[in-house]
């Protein structure tokens, strides 16, 4: 087969995967603006063309492997490997690094140098993981690893999106119960549309018919807005800014997101690999990651503060009969869509309730996926290992209603002619005062580098389950240590701001709890042993 053909299973795959990635820089698009300032036209002309770099140069690679590959076995069934911006890690950078960043400065420009950091802190993870991905798996509970995981899906990903869509029912039902209908009862559509695509046109079918229920969907300047930036971007070396923004201090406050993020891009990508390689399609492990990484790196360096993964879902693409060149599709058009300043428009013709139901059911999946993938009797430790992300998602939202009061509050004041200024802040609840009606310093406290804290707990009940109590202290003392310099559950409030406390001894009652834990473990192996020691006497 030449490496140029295309086949209906190609074009089938090509929008399902095209139709994820559009998606995945329309909510990119989206957050950023909304949540972070970033002006239309700093997305278009830096991030936008970052992000093709990263995308291509991951799709043609995976499309040439899956070539190579069917080349050397003499198969024209080879299917190339998805690839395309990591969602979870989108989310996670926004909200715990990008949005807290732009809070404290009110400069989006410091926002896009910490996102840029963390994900090129992110890349050179998975480049080392290409070499150390078997060690971190042998060592770490794939429990302990996917409910981590599936508490960001499960909360910022799908609990987002699901409330979008209640909030809009006539325009976001339809759309989903097609993509559930598609991925979930795996129905055809008539002429062997993809789900995903049809879902999208749907959805945009339905938003423009939303001013006729009073609930106009479309901005009336959207469209000239996103005609005003096409034109031709060509990608910016961003090693200036990344440089600026490359100090231990800045690691040091984003490690919690960092690491976990990381290992994370790691052993997913590892286990995509396996999946691949289960559907008939075996590559080599350390080029696929290492390209993952390398993929990462490059759309960093060019001023995308997003990093790519390989995809959950090769086995769906070959379903769907696509070969190599879907990959190579997607990655040209992206490319296309990202140099030419197409997104603003595509925005604005294709708005976020249009597709986000793609986006709810990867949140879905990587839930599912999380129970699916490991030995049923670990499932409590996954449903402990979500609890923390919980707790992260109630602050980002507590923390939220007290900004928009102090800033009501605050405009108030000024209309009536308030001589002083009166604030609406987190910092002045005690802090072991029930809050609505929760313990509020709990939920402060859980929610600081929640998902170290979520691998942790997740891989002590693995190891409680399976009775290796030295290992379930063993876990409990690098949760000790962790607390002890304040990477997990502290935190430090100045208004409404909620601030990483990485010092020394950021407590004491962390620290002590999670050693008694420690002892409390040892002390049952230690009985154990007696007891097997006496019971092998008589």
């Amino acid at each position: 087969m030449n490496f140029f053909t295309i086949t209906r299973g190609d074009l089938d795959g090509f929008f399902g995967l095209m139709v994820d990635n559009l998606i995945q820089l329309l909510v990119l698009s989206a957050l950023c603006i909304g949540v972070c300032g970033f002006p239309l036209a700093f997305i278009t002309s830096v991030v936008l063309p970052g992000a093709a770099v990263s995308l291509l140069v991951g799709n043609v690679f995976y499309a040439w492997q899956a070539w190579k590959l069917g080349q050397r076995t003499n198969r024209t069934d080879v299917t190339a490997i998805p690839y395309g911006i990591n969602t979870v890690s989108l989310f996670a950078f926004i909200f715990f690094v990008m949005f807290p960043t732009y809070q404290a400065t009110g400069d989006y420009k410091e926002a896009w140098k910490a996102g840029l950091l963390v994900s090129f802190a992110s890349g050179l993870i998975e480049v080392l993981g290409s070499f150390l991905a078997a060690h971190i798996r042998k060592y770490t509970p794939r429990a302990a690893l996917l409910s981590a995981l599936a508490g960001i899906a499960l909360t910022f990903i799908s609990m987002d999106f699901l409330l979008r869509t209640f909030e809009r029912p006539l325009i976001a039902f339809i759309p989903l119960g097609i993509i559930l209908l598609q991925y979930f009862g795996k129905v055809r559509f008539p002429f062997g549309i993809p789900g995903g695509f049809l879902s999208v046109l749907v959805g945009v079918f339905l938003s423009y018919l939303s001013s006729f229920w009073g609930d106009p969907i479309y901005q009336e300047a959207g469209i000239q807005n996103g005609l005003s930036n096409l034109g031709f971007y060509f990608p910016q070396l961003s090693l200036g800014p990344l440089l600026e923004t490359l100090n231990y201090a800045n690691l040091q406050a984003y490690f919690s997101i960092i690491l976990p993020m990381g290992i994370f891009n790691v052993i997913g990508s590892l286990q995509n690999i396996e999946s691949a390689e289960a559907s008939g399609d075996s590559f080599d492990t350390k080029t696929s990651l290492l390209v993952n990484g390398i993929g990462t790196l490059a759309g960093t360096l060019f001023g995308s503060p997003f990093p790519t993964t390989i995809y959950i879902g090769h086995p769906g693409w070959k379903a769907l009969g696509a070969k190599h060149s879907y990959s190579m599709l997607s990655g040209v058009f992206m490319t296309v869509v990202s140099l030419f300043g197409l997104m603003g428009l595509i925005q604005a013709l294709i708005p976020i309730e249009a597709g986000m139901a793609i986006v709810l059911w990867i949140g879905i999946i990587i839930t599912s996926q999380a129970f699916q993938a490991i030995p049923k009797h670990h499932s409590p430790a996954v449903v402990v290992g979500l609890l923390p992300a919980f707790a992260g998602w109630a602050v980002l939202i507590i923390q939220n209603v007290f900004l928009y009061l102090d800033g009501k509050l605050q405009g108030i004041l000024q209309e009536v002619g308030g001589a002083k200024e009166i604030h609406f802040s987190l910092s002045d609840i005690p802090t072991h005062m029930p809050f609505l009606p929760y313990a509020l310093g709990g939920v402060l406290s859980l929610s600081q580098g929640f998902l170290i804290t979520s691998m942790i707990w997740a891989a002590m009940v693995v190891f409680i389950l399976e009775r290796e109590w030295w290992k379930a202290s063993l876990w409990a003392v690098i949760a000790a240590v962790l607390s002890t310099v304040g990477w997990i559950h502290a935190y430090e409030l100045k208004g409404n701001a909620i601030l990483n406390r990485f010092t020394e001894i950021a407590s004491w009652d962390f620290p002590i709890a999670y050693l008694s834990l420690a002892t409390l473990f040892l002390l049952i192996q230690f009985l154990g042993s007696k007891e097997k020691a006496d019971t092998s006497t008589h």
